[in-house]
């Protein structure tokens, strides 16, 4: 298993994975297996955190558009700034939260406890073949600064 998960690194997108889940969730919800809901405040809560996550993804994106940096997940070696201001003050990855927060809402909207089961292995996948290779590379790229910045952001919240 571990053999698999180190040839995922950096290999799929990760707006991938976000549809991915999001479809393993659908068919989650389809089933009718397990705890489901109707109520309309749930369903405008759902909407309203795919709102706040969509919000995050293009903050996140905005900020290194304007610092004039790679958003390709596949080469963050090509990073030329540490990325620290706006939504990067308070998470590492404000893009994956938002993508997770994504998640969340559309459980929400789909009324399934058995889809809201999927954020959080989402979440650990992400972390595994994603953010932490992404971190090593911008650990040797920035070195003390990117140090500095970790200890002082969190990675998801």
């Amino acid at each position: 298993m571990f053999e698999i998960m180190h040839w995922l690194e950096m290999k799929i997108p990760p707006p991938l994975y976000l549809l991915m889940f999001g479809g393993a969730m659908w068919w989650l919800a389809d089933t009718g297996i397990g705890w489901q809901w109707h109520d309309p405040l749930l369903l405008v809560l759902g909407w309203g955190v795919i709102a706040v996550g969509v919000s995050l993804d293009l903050g996140g994106l905005w900020r290194f558009v304007r610092a004039r940096t790679t958003v390709n997940p596949y080469r963050p070696e090509h990073s030329s700034v540490l990325v620290v201001e706006g939504v990067y003050r308070y998470t590492r990855n404000p893009m994956y939260l938002g993508m997770l927060l994504v998640l969340v809402g559309w459980g929400c909207v789909l009324g399934s406890a058995l889809a809201l089961l999927l954020p959080p292995l989402f979440a650990l996948c992400l972390t595994r073949v994603q953010i932490l290779p992404e971190e090593r590379v911008l650990e040797k790229t920035f070195g003390a600064s990117y140090q500095a910045y970790r200890q002082r952001v969190r990675r998801w919240l």
